[in-house]
């Protein structure tokens, strides 16, 4: 029978009122109709909504960055549905702790009672751990929730994500953050609504900005924020102003969305090469930024910036690789914050530098020829012949000296047999390439 959705809500208020909890803590809601953002899961018409109010979730991943309500979501569940609810943070908890809280299920559910296991953090779970709670989810023991920040198409078992549907969270917008600084400036029970404390509109949107999306960090960073400020006053009796100045000085710099071992990682570092490759500089300096504000090691970007030399601009530009080698070296040498400069001028200067993949496509079809078709002999008269036994058998024989003729150019076969008359490289009419695209044609000519 279900359990009065009042008396869960009171035990959820109750763990909120613990002595000392953070502002992010108690200002978690409580209801579906508390919760603000993800309208399209928590929206009186959304299916996440629905299936939860009619005790009929199955396993889910909730997918998000951090800060949006995963975690949130999970306990509002807990708080409506009829199922026992158990939580274990992958962190923390290994796959002892998982057979305990699958012996429990199976008791309940040998009593008809259903069970729901939130999982915090999944993707931190190794595949032995998520092999352990496989079996139990496919049949029915535990209704799986799980939450990740991660790509769960890379981080969560195929088996255990083919029985889970994902529900994506978003990064909530500038406006929803503000509403949450808001609410917990004037809620008075667990906000600072009974207190005489004042928030200018300039630290608010500064709060908000700093927040990058994330409620969480915005109510840590107000609650520091307040904290600064009262401290600053000379009595507790006076009303405490929280000003720009108080939020700069409190909080020095924003909240950074960047795990360079996460997808984030993958996701930037897509659209610095990419915009690199559209000759978009401004956007390939601020891609750039963002790694390196993230914290991203400056080598794997010199790496990936020599990448971009030979596998966009080639022969299309040939200072392009030496640019580059040059500023992996400046990162080596001088080291950060110095050897920043050095690869955002190699990053312009491949942005604006004219494109061309044909050495990269070259390679590619060259690769595959090397794999597929059969390994021929060199041509017996391009190979080598130091003694005169192989002198005797036609080594080298008919080879034409290149400069022995004019222009140092000669019209012989180099490729093995069953490959002859193959072009693989086809210069493109951009940049210094369109030099050897006339030259070439006048060969074949």
């Amino acid at each position: 029978m279900r359990r009065d959705t009042e008396d869960r809500v009171g035990l959820f208020e109750d763990s909120l009122r613990l002595a000392h909890a953070p502002l992010a803590a108690r200002m978690r809601p409580r209801t579906f109709d508390e919760f603000f953002g993800q309208s399209h899961l928590v929206g009186p018409k959304a299916a996440f909504r629905r299936l939860v109010e009619s005790d009929r979730l199955g396993s889910v991943i909730l997918w998000g960055p951090p800060g949006v309500g995963k975690t949130t979501l999970a306990e509002i569940v807990a708080t409506v549905t009829s199922a026992s609810f158990e939580r274990v943070s992958a962190v923390s908890s290994g796959v002892a702790d998982l057979r305990k809280v699958v012996e429990y299920a199976r008791q309940k559910k040998s009593m008809g009672k259903r069970t729901i296991l939130f999982i915090d953090e999944i993707h931190r779970f190794n595949k032995a751990q998520q092999d352990a709670i496989l079996p139990v989810v496919e049949d029915g023991t535990v209704i799986l929730i799980g939450a990740t920040t991660e790509n769960p198409s890379f981080e969560v078992n195929s088996a255990l994500l083919s029985r889970s549907r994902v529900y994506v969270l978003n990064a909530l917008t500038d406006d929803e953050i503000r509403f949450v600084v808001q609410r917990a400036m004037s809620d008075p029970e667990r906000g600072y609504g009974s207190q005489s404390i004042h928030i200018t509109e300039e630290a608010e949107l500064a709060l908000v900005n700093l927040a990058n999306g994330d409620a969480r960090s915005s109510l840590n960073m107000l609650e520091l924020a307040v904290a600064v400020a009262e401290a600053r006053e000379e009595s507790e009796s006076q009303e405490v102003t929280i000003d720009l100045e108080t939020v700069t000085s409190a909080i020095q710099r924003r909240a950074v969305l960047y795990d360079k071992n996460g997808e984030m990682h993958f996701d930037l570092i897509s659209a610095l090469h990419k915009s690199v490759r559209d000759s978009d500089v401004d956007a390939s300096l601020y891609w750039l930024a963002r790694m390196l504000d993230g914290g991203e090691d400056p080598l794997y970007l010199a790496r990936r910036i020599i990448r971009m030399a030979t596998e966009d601009i080639g022969l299309a530009n040939p200072s392009a690789l030496s640019i580059t080698m040059a500023a992996q070296q400046a990162v080596h040498f001088i080291g950060m914050p110095e050897g920043a400069l050095a690869l955002a001028e190699a990053v312009a200067f491949l942005a604006t530098s004219p494109k061309s993949n044909a050495i990269y496509a070259a390679w590619g079809a060259i690769t595959e020829d090397v794999q597929q078709t059969r390994n021929d002999p060199v041509p017996i008269h391009l190979r080598n012949a130091p003694t005169k036994l192989m002198k005797d058998i036609g080594y080298g024989k008919g080879y034409l000296y290149a400069h022995d003729f004019e222009g140092a150019v000669v019209d012989q076969e180099h490729m093995p047999e069953k490959l002859r008359g193959k072009r693989y490289y086809h210069p493109t009419d951009r940049g210094y390439e369109a030099k050897l695209r006339v030259s070439k044609k006048s060969d074949e000519s």
